[in-house]
């Protein structure tokens, strides 16, 4: 071995080393390098904090308060200097709010805003205290939406999702009244109108209340009585069935599995209602099967009232069918009128007849969603092999439910809940099981004195884990189709096509001179950023890097013998933002291809490197290359067939006008190795623009050209050229030789060249 290498190799390979040589990273602090941008999240827009709202006209649940700011400055703040001032004191109002959210402030938007407007008047000078008054009370005016405000932390999957089905709930409620009280008026109308016929309905006493006592002196109301009783025959219906409609409005009106609906703003619950909210999957199982009786009931009701009203039931066919009614008979329809049981499970999976029970939930078909929450995907160390072990509780559990088949599933992490909120209501709105499974962010705490990136916020650290594939997002929806290519998704993961996310990094070297490289952010870089792992890495001094130590993901591609006299490392800086390599053992290593692994099956899933369409694309364009090779042999033997077609006479006026007609400029020449698009053949796809939009641009004809190639990197020109309709991109040569896996890349560009 390379004596160079050697003592990087012993950590690498054994996870020990001399003291301080490699160094101990446990107690300078590092995060990794793309954590540096994000040090102070409340001075940035993003997602969080959500606002739970109650619903509005868009149909949503949620906000962020970054939308909401943003919708009131584009209705209030005119473009321009005349609106500056206006939004500088807004979004300030907005970094308060956000500023307060972060330290543990509750409260509804409207109590937060009315606090954090008190704060910025109280600093403010007397000169700005008027403008930054009058600007916050004009934004407040048009405030349209209110509710908690909720910061990314343990508690807010569970508020989220809980909000959420509140909202499904109530609108299910409405119809579900709408369609009850219908039901009950027209019953209560049959038996008013019948009641009408009836004898005690013409008596003297019955007409006289009729007609009120502002005419009782008018009439003799025993005459009329008298004449009413000789002229009319008694019409009331037969007791068998006034019976039944009484029972069947007795029903409806009783039922407990919605409360009625708010009454001025208020609302009304019936002490005896059913709840749907629970903790655990056994209570909410136990709970759907003690209503069953009850449900069946009511639709039994419910089916006999449309028939009475309808003046269709007949005894000889119904009754004997409404003995037997009992769940055999309830249609998805029927379950559909019923609320959905939510549970919240927490982290709470250890127990395993609660985890039997999930499965059992998850296969049954019945209307119960629930929500597992993630809390250390990281917690766990297996003793057998040494190797870390991660995911086990959360990734495993999504991926084991999608062989239900008819079972929803949704894996993200807490930061990814928003753009997954249509998702979220549309599923609890109807049928079937649901699993949600959401990593919070949160981790267990370090020991001893290990202090590496211990203030990680929840936000960052479930980003790192959606980014770094350790938590990668997935939907399985079987309400969209019946296969595969409708039902699942990964397109709410960073850059899904790739292995790891890259993202442009620029740092200054010991000499303040810029640097820009393209850095990958994998699953070593999430487990970095946590400091029960410390042990795992060692700090590398930079008068000893050199060119044996690569990044991680580079590491991995490389072959296993390849990969002997290479040193994997990754990026990390210290709270002065200083740059350090840290050197990773080879537990770490080896977790990050098995996470690698997951990743890949998952794309393929979604049709990402689909290996069985490869293998098709690939024996496709074998006979298409040997049908054409076939064509040039049949043309070889054959020259005769190859004759010259005399060109037809050019016409006078052909020819003056094309002597009148002007010069067109040729093309520049394209410098070798410079990528370049046929522009004029291009059929405005989409394809290339939608992989980066900075590269390539529209013309005035909609047609794509190459404006920047330094506006990307080359494996997305690679990708662009690939996915192009009409392979009219060239990529030409890699402009940045440092770029990963290039050998790969230029193989795969070179037939387009």
């Amino acid at each position: 071995m390379n004596e160079k290498l050697s003592p990087l190799a012993a950590f690498h390979l054994t996870g020990e080393g001399p003291r301080g040589d490699p160094g101990d990273m446990g107690r300078m602090g590092l995060s990794p390098a793309l954590f540096s941008a994000y040090r102070d999240l409340p001075n940035l827009r993003y997602d969080f904090p959500l606002v739970l709202v109650d619903g509005d006209a868009d149909g949503s649940f949620v906000h962020t308060l970054s939308g909401i700011i943003d919708g009131i400055l584009q209705e209030i703040a005119p473009r321009g200097i005349g609106g500056e001032r206006l939004r500088k004191n807004v979004l300030e109002l907005e970094e308060e709010i956000r500023t307060l959210v972060s330290r543990g402030s509750e409260g509804s938007l409207l109590q937060l805003w009315d606090t954090a407007e008190t704060n910025l008047l109280s600093i403010a000078g007397d000169a700005g205290r008027k403008t930054l008054s009058d600007s916050l009370s004009h934004a407040r005016a048009i405030l349209r939406f209110d509710g908690e405000v909720i910061d990314c932390d343990g508690e807010m999957p569970a508020k989220v999702l809980t909000h959420a089905w509140t909202v499904a709930h109530e609108a299910k409620a409405r119809k579900f009244f709408d369609q009850v009280n219908e039901l009950a008026l027209k019953l209560s109308d049959i038996l008013k109108a019948d009641s009408m016929k009836s004898g005690d309905a013409r008596s003297a006493e019955a007409l006289k209340r009729s007609v009120g006592s502002a005419y009782e002196a008018v009439f003799d109301f025993e005459a009329m009585s008298g004449l009413l009783g000789t002229a009319a025959k008694d019409g009331v219906m037969p007791e068998k069935q006034r019976r039944r409609i009484l029972s069947a409005l007795s029903a409806l009106e009783s039922q407990r599995f919605f409360a009625p609906p708010k009454r001025h703003g208020k609302k009304r619950r019936r002490k005896d209602s059913h709840i749907f909210v629970f903790d655990r999957c056994t209570r909410a199982l136990e709970a759907f099967q003690e209503r069953l009786p009850e449900m069946i009931e009511l639709i039994k009701a419910m089916s006999i009232a449309e028939l009475e009203i309808e003046n269709r039931y007949r005894e000889s066919a119904h009754d004997p069918f409404f003995r037997r009614f009992d769940e055999r008979f309830l249609e998805p329809d029927d379950l559909l009128l019923f609320p959905s049981y939510l549970v919240c499970l927490g982290d709470r999976l250890d127990d395993m007849a609660e985890r039997a029970t999930l499965m059992e939930v998850l296969s049954s078909g019945l209307p119960i969603k629930v929500v597992v929450q993630n809390d250390d995907i990281l917690e766990e160390l297996s003793i057998s092999t040494g190797q870390l072990s991660f995911g086990i509780r959360g990734t495993q559990l999504a991926a084991a439910a999608l062989g239900f088949n008819n079972a929803f599933v949704l894996q993200t992490s807490g930061c990814g809940l928003y753009r997954q909120r249509e998702s979220i209501l549309r599923r609890l709105a109807e049928n079937g099981p649901a699993l949600f499974s959401i990593f919070s962010g949160l981790a267990g705490n370090a020991s001893g004195s290990a202090k590496n990136a211990p203030d990680v916020p929840p936000y960052l650290r479930a980003a790192a884990a959606m980014e770094s594939r350790a938590f990668p997002t997935f939907v399985y929806d079987p309400a969209l189709g019946s296969d595969w290519e409708s039902r699942f998704s990964v397109g709410g993961n960073p850059q899904a096509e790739a292995d790891w996310p890259i993202h442009h990094f620029c740092y200054e070297d010991e000499d303040l001179q810029k640097i820009s490289e393209d850095i990958a952010f994998t699953f070593v870089d999430f487990v970095a950023a946590d400091g029960r792992f410390a042990e795992n890495f060692a700090t590398v001094p930079r008068s000893k890097w050199h060119d044996g130590m690569v990044p991680v993901n580079a590491f991995l591609d490389l072959e296993t013998g390849a990969q002997a006299e290479k040193t994997p490392y990754i990026l990390m800086v210290d709270e002065n933002n200083v740059l350090h390599r840290v050197i990773v053992d080879d537990k770490l290593v080896q977790a990050a291809r098995r996470c690698r692994e997951m990743w890949r099956n998952l794309q393929e899933l979604g049709g990402i490197n689909n290996s069985h369409a490869t293998k098709l694309l690939a024996k496709e364009k074998e006979i298409w290359v040997e049908e054409k090779e076939r064509e040039l042999a049949a043309l070889k033997a054959h020259p005769e067939l190859e004759t010259e077609e005399t060109a037809p006479p050019v016409p006078a006026e052909a020819k003056e006008m094309e002597e009148a007609m002007p010069e067109i400029a040729e093309a520049p020449e394209i410098p070798a190795g410079e990528p370049y698009i046929e522009t004029p053949r291009c059929t405005t796809c989409n394809e290339c623009t939608d992989i980066n939009n900075k590269m390539f641009v529209y013309d005035d004809n909609d047609q794509a050209y190459i404006a920047d190639p330094d506006a990307g990197t080359f494996r997305q020109l690679v990708e662009a050229t690939e996915s192009c309709q009409v392979a009219i991109i060239h990529p030409g040569k890699p402009r940045n030789p440092k770029e990963p896996d290039l050998d790969d890349l230029i193989s795969r560009a070179d037939p387009f060249n």
